[in-house]
């Protein structure tokens, strides 16, 4: 989409980069690190001054003690430490269940070590799951279950009560679980982003997986990192020594600056900005006889298209590509069938002007 929107000259609203800016104390520190020769390679596992400034984090957002000797692996991204973590965890042949709608990267990832993705519907609009749901897809082969929370491409955050309705169900089966939490700190109206890792029950078998690339707009830099027990992290560890190396140097230090320098402000500000940039679009769809599924979380919204002219989701955003200018995620790039047929994702991690002018076309639309 991103290919056919500047084909066309449109507005992009399908790929998820971030365009507001990164924050000084981070831009700063990294030309600083460059200046001050930090150009070679680094531990395996990241800088000690970023394992340290992650620990710090975890502890004071997240409330979970980690060593930032042993239990942190940073990487080349989140994509690239789930990447590690399902190579050095999970053996070809394995199933992972997926909750539906899914993140391609996490569905292409399994697809690329040789893992069976195993699927989960949530079901629209409130995004439930069931027990029932999970129970039937379990088998004696099935390692994993994936939790992208807040979730890209929805935006739901899993509750309270839907964690320990997984952790009961990943125990009982003795599943790892895998998180997503790159979009930890963009929470709204009142939810609560609560990172599985910090259920004790099912610590021993959690690999948490987050990075700043959304939080400081940095997509382009690839810091990620993995937290798990030091038994588990070992082995992520290793591969990512292989596939990787290290995470790039001056990069990690920029990090670990903006993490120790930004204040609780920074974070509030943030959520508050990207909450407009929510209602805005969500009231632009509204107005185009698209409702969306209002996002709790991240900064993505499935709309419904099934008034767009079209015998797919493809061609449903093909319409709306070339009929007002601006470019959406097809709904079944987010499911293994025909689930998302009705449906498109749109960013809307965007400069105001972009978004002001990409939400006055979508206004347009007649349906």
């Amino acid at each position: 989409m991103t290919i056919e929107c500047e084909k066309a000259g449109g507005i992009n609203l399908a790929q998820g980069v971030c365009d507001v800016g990164v924050p000084l104390p981070v831009a700063r520190s990294a030309q600083r690190a460059i200046d001050d020769g930090f150009n070679c390679y680094t531990r395996y596992d990241g800088l000690v001054e970023l394992r340290k400034a992650i620990a710090h984090k975890m502890k004071t957002f997240n409330k979970i003690d980690v060593d930032p000797e042993t239990e942190i692996t940073v990487s080349a991204g989140s994509t690239g430490a789930f990447y590690c973590a399902c190579l050095a965890l999970l053996d070809p042949g394995d199933e992972v269940i997926l909750f539906e709608p899914y993140y391609g990267y996490h569905l292409n990832t399994l697809l690329a070590v040789d893992v069976v993705p195993k699927y989960v519907r949530m079901h629209l609009p409130d995004l439930k799951f069931n027990l029932e749901d999970l129970e039937k897809v379990v088998t004696e082969k099935t390692k994993g279950i994936m939790v992208c929370t807040p979730s890209n491409p929805s935006g739901k955050v899993f509750s309270e009560s839907e964690l320990n309705v997984i952790a009961e169900f990943a125990t009982r089966h003795d599943l790892f679980i895998f998180t997503d939490e790159i979009y930890e700190y963009f929470i709204y109206d009142g939810n609560l982003h609560i990172s599985p890792y910090s259920i004790p029950e099912i610590s021993d078998r959690t690999i948490m997986i987050s990075g700043y690339s959304k939080t400081f707009s940095i997509t382009g830099w690839r810091i990620g990192y993995s937290v798990c027990k030091k038994k588990w992290a070992d082995m992520i560890g290793y591969i990512n020594d292989l596939v990787y190396v290290c995470g790039p140097a001056p990069l990690q230090m920029g990090v670990a600056s903006g993490i120790f320098e930004l204040t609780t402000e920074y974070y509030e500000d943030l959520c508050g900005k990207f909450k407009a940039k929510r209602d805005k679009i969500c009231d632009a769809l509204n107005k185009a006889s698209m409702s969306p599924i209002i996002p709790q979380g991240a900064y993505y919204v499935l709309a419904d298209a099934s008034k767009l002219p079209g015998k797919n989701s493809k061609e449903k955003a093909m319409f709306l590509l070339h009929k007002v200018g601006v470019a959406g995620v097809p709904g079944m790039a987010f499911y293994h069938d025909d689930g998302g047929e009705n449906l498109i994702r749109f960013c809307f991690a965007k400069t105001d002007e972009v978004l002001e002018e990409a939400c006055r076309r979508i206004e347009t639309l007649k349906l």
